[in-house]
């Protein structure tokens, strides 16, 4: 495996002076050479000044969060991170690397989940380069691979999970999103460690059911939701019953039996259980008889 090796640049703007100065200086030789037909001398500055031609292709600029990796024919001599103007061998290639923060978003994949249901999902991924000769010499495209990898590494997160839980406690993608996310970014980083890029956040950025089973898993949902709603509204009632029938016999107010408790009982569940206005009924003998 390559990995970076950083390489400091000559300062461009101190070779920039001394290469004029030298070109100025073997012109001016040249054109000496010429008015005093000394043929040698012409040769020898016409050759010098072909040399200096060359070396001012040595000069490349690496702007604010980019790098050049320097390849000298096809062997990896390193990488010049220091912004501005630089100089270095004319015979080396500069490759550039972007070491900017940079983002995308999956399409919409369509995936099953851990029950066999068809979902949509799509992800976030917010990455950037930290070795650019493992993103230059490891991969043949590592744009490519960053969008490849992410697809895949989403896809296969969602065969671990259901969409909904079924159960109380039980892990889901609609129910633990900012866990599913970070399990997300440790799969895309394992993935891409070798390509040299790091993933900085992922996030799932859409989450549904396939069109095909959506209305029937609304319906399951919504039968849920009112499962959850009666339980809730039965637990208040019968607090409140109990609540009722210990005031009554601690401020003896009433003497029941079992059976007119009973009844009392079944009546007041009805009363706050219903989904309705009751009508209620007054039996103004049965307490006397």
């Amino acid at each position: 495996m390559i990995t970076e090796i950083e390489r400091k640049a000559a300062s461009g703007y101190s070779m920039l002076a001394v290469l004029l100065i030298l070109t100025a200086g073997f012109i001016y030789a040249l054109v000496r050479m010429i008015m005093a037909e000394n043929a040698m001398g012409i040769i020898f500055s016409i050759v010098v000044l072909s040399v200096l031609t060359v070396l001012y292709f040595g000069f490349f600029i690496v702007n604010p969060n980019e790098a050049k990796v320097l390849q000298l024919f096809g062997k990896y001599v390193g990488t010049a991170r220091e912004p501005g103007l630089r100089w270095a061998n004319p015979f080396y290639t500069k490759v550039k690397v972007s070491l900017r923060v940079r983002n995308f978003e999956t399409g919409k994949l369509k995936v099953n989940d851990n029950r066999g249901n068809p979902i949509e999902m799509a992800a976030v991924v917010v990455w950037k380069v930290v070795d650019t000769a493992e993103a230059v010499f490891e991969v043949d495209d590592y744009v490519n691979y960053v969008h490849v990898q992410s697809e895949a590494a989403t896809r296969n997160l969602a065969t671990r999970y259901p969409y909904d839980a079924f159960e109380e406690d039980e892990p889901s993608m609609v129910g633990n999103i900012s866990e599913i996310s970070e399990r997300l970014k440790e799969e895309n980083q394992d993935r891409l460690e070798k390509a040299g890029i790091q993933i900085i956040e992922t996030r799932i950025s859409h989450l549904a059911y396939s069109p095909e089973i959506a209305q029937a898993m609304l319906r399951r949902q919504q039968a849920a939701a009112v499962i959850a709603a009666r339980r809730q509204i039965v637990e208040g009632a019968v607090g409140m019953v109990e609540h009722a029938i210990d005031m009554l016999s601690a401020n003896n107010v009433l003497e029941l039996d079992e059976e007119r408790k009973a009844s009392m009982v079944s009546n007041l569940m009805v009363v706050l259980c219903s989904e309705h206005e009751t009508q209620p009924v007054v039996n103004t003998g049965s307490l006397y008889t």
